[in-house]
């Protein structure tokens, strides 16, 4: 069986993962990311939070969208995070409805744009004032 996966509990936490600004959009997921405070001591694993927001829908289909990013997470991240960074995984609507294997290709590509850095992921580049 895998490993636990260390997590986010703490709106602290949630809130400075937001305030990266590192984002990357799917149909089934948001995932935030964010260099790790705790990383400079630790062994390089990485943390993640799940939030789903009153959008998603009631506390049913909000629960229902945690459990399956929970278990997306349990099957795709531990080969794929970086060591000594923290994520923040955001249900959206479709997370209910969506095919599960539809769902983890959705993690698989937001982990690969994040890895990739910025400009990967859309980010403009800045304009120097002349």
């Amino acid at each position: 069986m895998a490993a636990t996966i260390e997590r986010l509990k703490r709106r602290s936490e949630f809130l400075r993962v937001a305030g990266a600004r590192r984002k990357w959009v799917t149909p089934g997921l948001v995932l935030q990311a964010a260099e790790s405070p705790a990383a400079r001591d630790a062994e390089g694993g990485f943390r993640v939070g799940f939030t789903a927001s009153r959008k998603v829908g009631n506390a049913v289909a909000r629960n229902r969208a945690r459990r399956r990013l929970r278990a997306a997470v349990q099957e795709v991240m531990p080969g794929r995070a970086r060591a000594g960074f923290d994520y923040v995984v955001i249900a959206r609507q479709a997370t209910v409805t969506r095919r599960f294997s539809d769902l983890t290709g959705d993690l698989e590509q937001a982990l690969e744009r994040s890895a990739a850095g910025p400009r990967a992921a859309g980010a403009k580049a800045s304009k120097a004032r002349p």
